[in-house]
């Protein structure tokens, strides 16, 4: 379809100023991009496309071939710097913020800049030709930014804007109007063949998703799940009696669970449900949970193994089912203040009890806690942390008044503004002792330094014992052994129960002293 629109050329031809207005100039400036260079091909596609804000006079059957050329010219640059953003294991905070800033930032702007086009043209008035072959193309590639704010920010855990939903709204009613919702266009590079409807579609589940619990790759890998999958959901304009989310594209709000219909009914409110897509994903988790392959028909861009797959498959058959989850505790609404340390080496410190309770020397969080449930608490953060907060962060709590630490482990994080947080942490074990374990092998050569690890000693099987341990410190091979009471315990390991960049949690089986 775009290769169609450079056919069109008569239809983009009146000169301006601005040099991206004629089409020979703009084809030179993207062609003289720099080719390896990502941070500066999209700092200077950054700059046109600010022009092209800042052009009132720009014509507007021209601004969409602008921003479309410049699209596709960023498209490599922005894949290269999301790996490096997905991918590298410890980004500091900065270079972190930096690749988040360039890559958002981005589609933001490419977003404006098409809204732009779109109300010029609508102003303007189109012709069938610029109506036929143009809108669908910006409509969807408009979404389909808007799209990429969405998946940013939710990097970032929130807040996304509520007026984001009612921009992409907008422009599916005016692509549902003119007839052109369903028309497929290429998207350009490697992007494949897309519409404006669904690409609102595909947005539409992956906020259903519930995000907040799952770190950035898991997030990317549960967006390219939701766009193999998207054809198996039911979509439909009235609510039906299993509907489980509906949306009114009307509003400045994102898609709710349907917990009940809405007050009145109107034309532009929007019911999905998981349809056939909740067992055709269970189908795939259940071959993978059983040591087989990932079907070759779904494409994530990488390989990856069966260990990053599962949990976020998990969490999509848990989110998008016919009943999605309710929680499994209740909740009971408290405010006082929680002492909070963060990593493995510092709990380590609070659990070894060398201190009195009170590590002395150590950055000490204070937290207030909202809620307490049986499995853990919702807390409040006037003043987000360091770069250490995420999803699957490591934590020792001590509740004010409180002599005893308690450890946990965020598992959802929303950010409500740039300086505050609701995190939701899950309780691991309150009774906690801290040991060095040393490989077994090991064990008689004073030399050798203990691994920092923490026993929890409740919730185990007969036998068993719960280790939480360094990243990568698992071995299926190796045991482990510490003194306990003047006497030497043995572990032999089972198997990993989870791994985050903070820690591993494995279960090993107590051997009977000889």
């Amino acid at each position: 379809m775009l290769n169609k629109m450079g056919k069109l050329g008569g239809l983009f031809e009146k000169r301006n100023g601005h040099p991206l207005a004629d089409a020979r100039e703009l084809q030179q400036i993207v062609s003289e991009l720099p080719k390896d260079n990502a941070f500066k091909a999209l700092d200077e596609i950054g700059g046109w496309l600010e022009s092209l804000l800042a052009a009132g006079d720009f014509p507007v059957e021209r601004l969409f071939d602008a921003g479309r050329q410049l699209e596709d010219a960023a498209i490599p640059h922005l894949r290269r710097l999301s790996r490096e953003y997905l991918h590298t294991i410890r980004l500091s905070r900065a270079e972190e913020k930096r690749l988040w800033v360039i890559n958002g930032g981005f589609w933001k702007l490419l977003s404006s800049v098409y809204e732009q086009a779109l109300d010029g043209m609508l102003a303007k008035g189109m012709s069938p030709d610029v109506a036929k072959h143009v809108l669908p193309a910006l409509c969807t590639r408009l979404i389909a930014a808007l799209r990429s704010v969405v998946k940013w920010e939710q990097f970032h855990y929130g807040p996304t804007p509520p007026e984001l939903w009612q921009r992409m709204g907008r422009v599916l009613m005016i692509a549902e109007d003119a007839g052109v919702a369903n028309r497929l266009v290429n998207l350009g590079g490697q992007q494949g063949n897309a519409s404006a409807l669904g690409e609102y579609r595909k947005v539409m589940v992956f906020q259903a998703a519930s995000m907040d619990s799952l770190l950035p790759l898991e997030i990317e890998l549960a967006e390219r799940f939701i766009a193999h999958f998207l054809g198996e959901f039911e979509f439909s304009s009235v609510a039906e009696h299993d509907s489980v989310y509906w949306v009114d594209l009307r509003l400045a709000q994102p898609p709710l669970r349907l917990a009940r219909m809405p007050a009145e009914a109107a034309a532009t409110q929007r019911f999905f449900k998981p349809g056939r897509a909740h067992d055709a994903m269970r189908a795939v988790l259940q071959t993978l949970e059983q040591g087989g392959d990932l079907p070759e028909e779904i494409k994530l861009g990488s390989q990856y193994q069966a260990k990053t797959l599962i949990p976020v498959l998990r969490h999509l058959c848990a989110y998008l089912a016919p009943i999605p989850p309710q929680r499994r505790h209740d909740r009971h609404r408290v405010k006082h203040r929680m002492s909070v340390l963060n990593g493995l080496v510092n709990a380590f410190v609070a659990f070894s009890g060398e201190f009195g309770g009170r590590p002395a020397g150590l950055q000490i969080e204070s937290w207030v806690v909202e809620n307490v449930s049986r499995g853990g608490f919702g807390a409040l953060l006037n003043n987000i942390p360091g770069e250490w907060l995420k999803v699957g962060a490591l934590l020792a709590m001590q509740p004010e008044g409180g002599q005893n630490w308690l450890l946990g482990c965020v598992r959802r994080y929303h950010r409500e503004s740039p300086t505050d947080a609701r995190v939701g942490i899950e309780t691991l074990a309150r009774i906690v002792e801290a040991a060095e374990l040393k490989p077994k092998m090991a064990s008689s050569y004073a030399a050798v330094a203990g691994i920092p690890s923490l026993l929890l000693l409740e919730g185990n099987a007969p036998g068993e014992l719960r280790i939480i341990l360094p990243p990568y410190s698992f071995d299926p091979r190796e045991s482990f052994e510490y003194v306990h009471n003047g006497r030497r315990v043995v572990l032999e390991p089972l198997l990993i129960v989870e791994q985050t960049s903070d820690y591993e949690l494995a279960r090993y089986r107590l051997v009977p002293p000889a």
